[in-house]
């Protein structure tokens, strides 16, 4: 069942002039190539997130945070001043960071609105992303722009609102915390980080030569019917849907005894994959995908060994196919056996054979028709990132994309802990989805109605 949408929630955010971050001491003039990993067609998009914080702790009450956080950000940009440069194209378009020192955007605002108001529309998608992540001019570029975007809004409680904007080319979000929890780290008097950033981005560059040796599903073409372009930018809804203790253990019950074992990112990620299949209403000879994003770090297996401090993108995302009829018709555990086998493809091989494939192919975009690509990122570490007013008490996506869900970690307003799952449909097949999610879980599933119930007024 879905829940009504809340009541609209007026208010103003005033926004200051945006301005330019440098740096706290001089850094290198140099230029770095990214690597082929980095280097990717379907990297060169911007990727938001956003952080609730609360005015919990009494050492704080008096201080400024955005003044605090500016200071921080140019020093800790001491240390990784390639996110104060600007992106180029090589030849072949390679791209490589142009190590200026511009600085990256910042912006200071403030809203007439306190943080327990807001209540659970902190929850992704948030409804106010366009004010409290504010879009400068010129700025959402690829090449010849700042790196990142950042807004801080004070709240009337004393609480804010920290928003980030990532060129995704130059660092995923496990890089993009790294740098966010050095910044923490000099906010709370910290003046070196704890853990210094490494660039070696040639670590993740083709082989000479170039050989594809694996089968990337993510990058090729299937012909398929006319189902398969079903997602029109036209009639799109953005819901999201929390998944607390009891949901999980109804779908568990639907699976066999020797797969109720298997992580929730798995059994959640088979379980919306067929859901969202039925949904959709493919032709059942139409072949679906699913990819997930997996993070290269700290698997031992693989002999490129990332290291530790390393803040490029460091992940693929191996797909597995298959007709849609089959994941309709099937059991939810063939859904979940492909999951684990698209886990399983993972490898050092996989990752050298990608790298290749980018070079050879000269970058080919992902397919995103009929695929559903998903990212876990409640273990990124966005709920932890301490400024020195603790913890947010929400930090994570601000939503999904298009084709991409990113699962995060929620509390709801019963105080139950969870995934909170945005997604992007169409609007008949969202209620078909959410009709999907009742039949497994035979409980009403958390649903926010997104972006349309908020109505807010901004000034310069």
């Amino acid at each position: 069942m879905s829940m009504p949408p809340s009541s609209p929630l007026v208010f103003s955010v005033r926004h200051c002039e945006p301005e330019l971050i440098v740096p706290a001491e001089r850094t290198p003039y140099e230029l770095k190539q990214l690597s082929d990993i980095d280097d990717q067609e379907g990297l060169r998009f911007q990727l938001p997130f956003i952080m609730f914080y609360s005015n919990s702790n009494p050492l704080m009450v008096h201080k400024d945070p955005t003044k605090v956080i500016k200071a921080a950000l140019a020093k800790a940009l001491v240390y990784y001043y390639p996110f104060a440069g600007r992106l180029r194209e090589g030849c072949n378009r390679k791209l490589m960071v142009d190590c200026t020192g511009e600085g990256i955007l910042f912006v200071e605002a403030d809203a007439d609105i306190t943080l327990e108001q807001l209540g659970d529309t902190i929850q992704p998608p948030c409804p106010y992303i366009d004010e409290l992540l504010r879009d400068v001019p010129g700025s959402n570029g690829i090449l010849g722009c700042p790196l990142l975007l950042i807004q801080v809004t004070l709240l009337t409680c004393g609480g804010f609102i920290f928003a980030v904007r990532l060129n995704h080319t130059i660092s995923d979000s496990l890089g993009l915390v790294q740098f966010l929890n050095t910044i923490a780290e000099m906010a709370r008097g910290s003046c070196v980080p704890s853990k210094q950033p490494v660039w070696q981005r040639h670590i993740l560059n083709a082989r000479d030569p170039p050989r594809i040796t694996c089968i990337h599903h993510e990058y090729e073409m299937v012909n398929n019917n006319k189902s398969t372009t079903i997602i029109e930018n036209n009639n799109m809804v953005h819901w999201s849907f929390f998944f607390g203790p009891k949901e999980m253990r109804s779908i568990r019950k639907h699976l066999p005894p020797q797969l109720q074992t298997c992580s929730t990112f798995e059994i959640l990620t088979a379980f919306l994959w067929k859901c969202r299949t039925i949904a959709l209403e493919f032709d059942p000879n139409d072949v679906v995908r699913l990819s997930c994003f997996i993070n290269l770090r700290g698997k031992q297996r693989m002999k490129l060994q990332v290291p530790n401090g390393y803040y490029g993108n460091a992940f693929a995302f191996p797909t597995v196919i298959s007709k849609a009829e089959l994941l309709r018709k099937n059991p939810l555990g063939y859904a979940l056996e492909l999951v684990k086998k698209t886990k399983a493809e993972m490898s050092e091989e996989y990752i050298r054979s990608l790298a290749d494939l980018m070079v050879i192919k000269g970058r080919p975009p992902c397919i995103t028709a009929g695929n559903f690509l998903v990212a876990d990122t409640t273990q990124v570490g966005l709920s932890g990132i301490d400024f020195g007013w603790g913890k947010p008490v929400y930090g994570g996506p601000s939503g999904a994309i298009p084709f991409v869900s990113f699962y995060a970690t929620f509390k709801n307003n019963k105080g139950e802990d969870g995934v909170v799952v945005p997604i992007w449909l169409p609007l008949p097949a969202m209620e078909r989805f959410q009709l999907e999610l009742l039949k497994i879980t035979q409980e009403p599933v958390d649903q926010s109605y997104g972006i349309m119930p908020t109505k807010i007024m901004s000034t310069l």
